[in-house]
Parts: structure tokens; C-alpha cells; sequence
């Protein structure tokens, strides 16, 4: 299944390598390897979701919870502010087909 090539699902069920900044039973969050600014993590749910665009209804309390869990993150690291940011799709910049949420710092 595609799913099993991906690089996030890989770290997700911890089989590939990432330092893990956060887990719970829905999400993961670690820093990028290529880091586009002074703080910069990934936060993806476990489940394999390709993008935003094949999220449903069905996911509303998902991606609620994914803002909360960058809002921990950010707690967790004591950032006084930070932006988020998910490219959707190729045409979007999405560059690993698996949703996730981008938190930086300036």
C-alpha cells in the first residue's frame, strides 16, 4: 500500500527514526530535517491522511485536536509566538503525501 512508503506513516508507527517532540495516540509531532526557520516542527496525525483535501465531517474532532496539539507544542516549548502553516497538494508545495502541520517560530 502506498501508505507504507511514506516517510511520516514510517515514523508515526516508529519505523523510521525522528525525535519525537510529542505522541499521543492520534498524533506526532518532530522537528523538520530541513528547518525553514529558527524553530520549525511537524505535527501529523498517525493515521494516514494524504491531505487536507481527503479530510471529511468525519474528521472535525481530528483536526481540532491537531491545532491543540500544536498549541501544546508550542507550550511545551515556551514559544511566545509561532505560525502554522499546511500546503495542500502539490500545486499547494506539499511535498510528502501525508497531512501535517508546519509550527515556526520568525
Amino acid at each position: 500500500e502506498k501508505e507504507m512508503e511514506c516517510i511520516f506513516w514510517k515514523i508515526a508507527s516508529k519505523e523510521a527514526p525522528a525525535e519525537i517532540i510529542y505522541e499521543d495516540e492520534e498524533f506526532a509531532a518532530f522537528p523538520d530535517i530541513h528547518p525553514r526557520a529558527p524553530v520549525h516542527f511537524l505535527i501529523i496525525p498517525k493515521r494516514h491522511i494524504v491531505s487536507l483535501q481527503e479530510v471529511t465531517e468525519h474528521d472535525t474532532e481530528l483536526m481540532g485536536k491537531l491545532l491543540l496539539v500544536a498549541q501544546r507544542v508550542a507550550k511545551d516549548k515556551q514559544l511566545k509566538g509561532y505560525r502554522l502553516q499546511m500546503a495542500v497538494g502539490k500545486e499547494g508545495g506539499q511535498e510528502i503525501d501525508h497531512m501535517h502541520l508546519h509550527l515556526l517560530t520568525q
